[in-house]
């Protein structure tokens, strides 16, 4: 066979008629799917010998559709571009979700897209109850509020949330036939319908891992997309981990580096509840800094902002400032740290603004 058959500049040109370079990334498409389809039936096999959950399989196809994505733009160039006139036009300010604490609005700017959001106190101190506050007032400015109620039943929040509301004794919600007055029981439906309209979705299922909360979390925001979703859990030390048998530090970096990345994922703030070690119990000064949080480090490093609540009249009932809980920003990746003070009714459940700042509280 002559050695020019097998190559040369008339065997390259033949091959345009076989291949069209216009069709190249259809090709590759057609590929990447059929790549796809076959490690889709690789999963589905390991899943059944391995007897996986459903929360994993979920997980293992969320990562397969990120493999291979293409058309991604990582070169500055065309951003730079876009920024040229920067200096020289005003910026309309885009605020974060309200807190609807005047105070903490203006430290941290409201809760911002994609940042994770740890909020973290010894219990009883009014984590809940503040979780309910930020959560309405998430509602009420438009915007679509998730809960997931790991510890508290679904029933038990939504009483919490009529009685912030209504402004109702929860003692009284017990038995409102019996406790309530007639003004009350005339401002229940009111009430009802004011809560309605703050489209709260609860999720109370025990032992949730993060990956079931981004599942449930995609379906809601996927049933009405022109709202803005923020996420809030009720508590993070309570959440499963994806390999439980890891011990416990890392389960809990790994739950608090998930929690990130579903912020990420939703763009969206997530807001979430965590528990305190003992040590601060001992101390003198019982106000709660970054190494009380419990089980792990990571959740430092993950967090995007750290807030503590403490209480004085919940450690001296003689206080002179009785009702006053402050929360302190300790950690804010993006802006500045600082404590505020708002007015807490513990029997209501109910955050009010106050004119303290933190140098008063000193």
């Amino acid at each position: 066979m002559d050695p020019a058959a097998l190559g040369g500049a008339n065997y390259l040109a033949d091959l345009t008629s076989f291949a069209s370079p216009t069709k190249f990334d259809s090709y590759v498409e057609m590929m990447l799917e059929e790549w796809k389809n076959r490690e889709k039936n690789k999963i589905l096999f390991q899943a059944k010998e391995g007897g996986w959950e459903i929360g994993a399989i979920q997980k293992a196809f969320e990562d397969l559709e990120k493999e291979g994505s293409a058309g991604m733009e990582t070169s500055i160039q065309a951003d730079l571009i876009r920024m040229a006139e920067r200096p020289f036009e005003p910026m309309a300010h885009v605020p974060g979700v309200s807190t609807g604490l005047n105070a903490l609005d203006k430290l941290l700017d409201g809760f911002q897209p994609a940042e994770l959001i740890i909020i973290a106190a010894r219990p009883s101190m009014g984590k809940t109850d503040t979780l309910n506050h930020f959560a309405l007032h998430a509602g009420v400015a438009g915007y679509k509020p998730i809960i997931f109620s790991l510890e508290m039943s679904k029933v038990s929040m939504i009483d919490r949330l009529i009685a912030v509301t209504g402004r109702y004794n929860r003692l009284r919600m017990r038995d409102p036939y019996q406790h309530f007055t007639e003004k009350q029981k005339s401002n229940w439906m009111p009430t009802l319908s004011e809560l309605a309209t703050t489209n709260i979705h609860i999720d109370d299922r025990a032992g949730l891992k993060v990956s079931q909360m981004r599942s449930t979390a995609r379906k809601i925001i996927n049933t009405d997309p022109h709202l803005k979703p923020i996420i809030f859990i009720d508590y993070l030390q309570i959440i499963q981990g994806e390999y439980p048998k890891n011990n416990r530090t890392e389960v809990v970096g790994q739950i608090s580096n998930d929690l990130k990345q579903m912020a990420k994922e939703f763009n969206c703030p997530v807001v979430c509840l965590s528990q305190l070690n003992r040590g601060v119990e001992v101390r003198d000064d019982k106000r709660p800094v970054m190494s009380d949080l419990r089980d792990s480090g990571n959740i430092e490093q993950d967090a995007d902002v750290i807030g503590f609540l403490y209480r004085d009249d919940y450690y001296d009932k003689d206080t002179e400032k009785p009702n006053v809980l402050e929360i302190n920003i300790a950690k804010h990746r993006n802006g500045p740290t600082g404590t505020v003070a708002v007015r807490y009714v513990k029997e209501t459940g109910v955050l009010y603004n106050i004119d303290w700042n933190a140098e008063r509280l000193a």
